[in-house]
C-alpha cells in the first residue's frame, strides 16, 4: 500500500512538473484556460489519490461501538479501530463510559459482542477485546512524534451515526493540553482541521503513510475547524499498560499543587533557568510527601532532575516509571533550596 501510495503522487508530481516546463517552454499559452485546468486537475488527482489511498488502508478497521443497560436500552455509541487481528479495539474511555461490555459494528455488516478490558481517564482512552472468534483487519500505529504541522490527515469515524465517515484536513498544531473528563490535562494532544462530529470520538486519526497518528477525541463547541486527537505515542502507553496490567498505572506523592509563578529575586539568587514551578497546596497527612518532609507552601522545582513549570508537570512526571524506587525531589522553602527523598507509590483509583 505505501508503494502505491508513493508511486501514484510521484506520477502526478512529475506529470505536473513536465506541465509546467510545457508552459515554460510556451510562454504564449502561459494564461491558457486548457493548461490552467490540466494543472489543476493533476494536483487534484495526487490529492484524491492519497487520501483514497489512507481510507483503503485503515477504513476496513474502523469499527462503531455502542454500548447499553442491563434492560437494553442504548447508553452510548461512538466510534474505534482495531489495532489486532484477534480483536483489541481502541476507542475513548467516554464512549464506553462505565460499560463492561459493547457491540462492536464492522464496515462490512459483522456485528460482535467486546468485553472493556480497561479505560483510562486521564487520557480519554479505552481498550476493548472481541469475543469472538475471528481474524479482523488490523490498523497500525504509527509515530506521533515525527509529525509536523501542515501534513496531511484523514479522520475516518461515525459521526451523528453516519458509518464509515471520512473527512481530510492537516495537522493545525502539536503539543497542545487538553483537560480530561475527570479534570486531568492529557498532554501532548494533536490538533487538526479535519471535520470532527459526535460520534467521531474513539476514531483513527490518518497520517499520509496509513499509519494512525492519534484517537480523535474532541471538538469545541461552537469553533470552526479545532479539533483533536490524543496522540498514538501516549494512546501506545496507555494500551500496553492496559494489556500488562488491566489499568494504568501512575505514582501519587499525595499532594495537591498549583502553578505558581518565581519571584525574580529567588531566580537570580539560585540561578534557576525557570520562571514558575509547582506550589503545594496540599500535602495528605501520613502520605509519602508528608513522610519525606514537604510542606505546604513548598515550591517544587524539580523530580530527579527533570524540571517542574507548574501542576501538569508534576502529574507528567509521576508515572509508573516512579514506581518501586527512591526519587529525589527539590524545591523551595521560603527563600531556601532544598533537597528530599520520597518513595512514590501506586495512585489509587
Amino acid at each position: 500500500m505505501q508503494f502505491m501510495f508513493d508511486h501514484s503522487l510521484k506520477f502526478c508530481l512529475d506529470e505536473s512538473h513536465s506541465l509546467g516546463e510545457e508552459a515554460a517552454s510556451r510562454p504564449e499559452d502561459e494564461t491558457t484556460p486548457g493548461n490552467a485546468a490540466a494543472r489543476e486537475r493533476v494536483m487534484l488527482d495526487a490529492y484524491s489519490d492519497a487520501v483514497t489511498s489512507i481510507v483503503d488502508a485503515v477504513g476496513p478497521s474502523v469499527v462503531r461501538l455502542d454500548t447499553r443497560r442491563a434492560d437494553g436500552r442504548r447508553i452510548g455509541s461512538g466510534s474505534g479501530f482495531l489495532v489486532s487481528p484477534d480483536g483489541l479495539v481502541v476507542t475513548n474511555a467516554h464512549v464506553v463510559d462505565a460499560a463492561k461490555t459493547a457491540e462492536v459494528s464492522t464496515l462490512d455488516g459483522g456485528k460482535f459482542s467486546a468485553r472493556i478490558l480497561g479505560r483510562d481517564l486521564d487520557t480519554d482512552l479505552a481498550l476493548a477485546r472481541i469475543e469472538e472468534n475471528a481474524t479482523f483487519p488490523a490498523a497500525r500505529l504509527g509515530d506521533s512524534k515525527v509529525l509536523r504541522r501542515g501534513q496531511l490527515v484523514v479522520a475516518i469515524g461515525n459521526p451523528l451515526g453516519f458509518d464509515a465517515s471520512v473527512t481530510a484536513g492537516i495537522v493545525s498544531a502539536l503539543g497542545r493540553s487538553l483537560s480530561s473528563k475527570n479534570g486531568r490535562m492529557i498532554e501532548d494532544v494533536i490538533q487538526t482541521d479535519a471535520a470532527l462530529n459526535p460520534g467521531n470520538s474513539g476514531g483513527p486519526l490518518v497520517s499520509s503513510l496509513g499509519e494512525v497518528i492519534g484517537v480523535n477525541t474532541a471538538v469545541i463547541s461552537g469553533a470552526q475547524g479545532i479539533c483533536f486527537a490524543v496522540a498514538s505515542s501516549t494512546a501506545e502507553f496507555v494500551l500496553g499498560e492496559i494489556i500488562r496490567h488491566g489499568r494504568v498505572r501512575r505514582a501519587y506523592i499525595g499532594v495537591g499543587a498549583a502553578t505558581h509563578i518565581l519571584p525574580r529575586r529567588l531566580i537570580l539568587r539560585h540561578e534557576l533557568t525557570q520562571n514558575t514551578g509547582a506550589v503545594l497546596t496540599q500535602v495528605e497527612s501520613q502520605g509519602p510527601a508528608d513522610q519525606s518532609g514537604l510542606m505546604t507552601g513548598d515550591m517544587i522545582l524539580a523530580i530527579d532532575g527533570a524540571t517542574i513549570l507548574g501542576a501538569s508537570d508534576l502529574v507528567r512526571h509521576l508515572d509508573a516509571e516512579k514506581l518501586q524506587r527512591v526519587c529525589s525531589i527539590d524545591f523551595l522553602r521560603r527563600s531556601e533550596k532544598r533537597r528530599v527523598w520520597i518513595a512514590p507509590v501506586e495512585r489509587r483509583a
